[in-house]
């Protein structure tokens, strides 16, 4: 198994890095460039919504781990910021906290789509965390 671990600040540059970061961690495992960009989208989504929903665009820490066994990849993306009340609510296609109207709400809708299980754990005031997984179909 192999594993890596960063904290990032909650910059919305910092996004971008975050899925360059694990596009390069997952090349080792020969993905498809389909599964590359699937995996960079996850990311991306679950990132910005730590940085957006997670700290409302303040300063805190985004926490991404990434671990590979045999060919399943594991991405966790948590906050220590406000938390989910109804994670249920939350992940229905289209809402959004947002007042903007900015946001869509398809940031877990997105990575439902692209990546195998999706899994959120949060409370009010706990922060949030989110498991991506993936199997990478190995390419000859």
């Amino acid at each position: 198994m192999e594993r890596f671990r960063m904290e990032l600040e909650s910059l919305s540059k910092n996004e971008e890095f975050a899925r360059v970061v694990t596009a390069v961690f997952m090349s080792r495992m020969n993905p498809t460039l389909e599964e590359i960009e699937d995996v960079k989208t996850a990311v991306s989504e679950a990132v910005t919504n730590a940085e957006i929903h997670g700290y409302r665009g303040g300063n805190g820490l985004i926490r991404l781990d990434a671990e590979i066994d045999g060919q399943q990849l594991t991405i966790r993306v948590s906050d220590a910021g406000v938390g989910i009340s109804d994670v249920r609510r939350a992940m229905e296609p289209m809402f959004t906290t947002d007042k903007s109207g900015e946001r869509s709400g398809m940031g877990f809708s997105f990575m439902e789509a692209f990546m195998d299980e999706v899994q959120v754990e949060s409370a009010p005031g706990e922060g949030t965390r989110v498991t991506l997984k993936k199997q990478i179909c190995k390419s000859v």
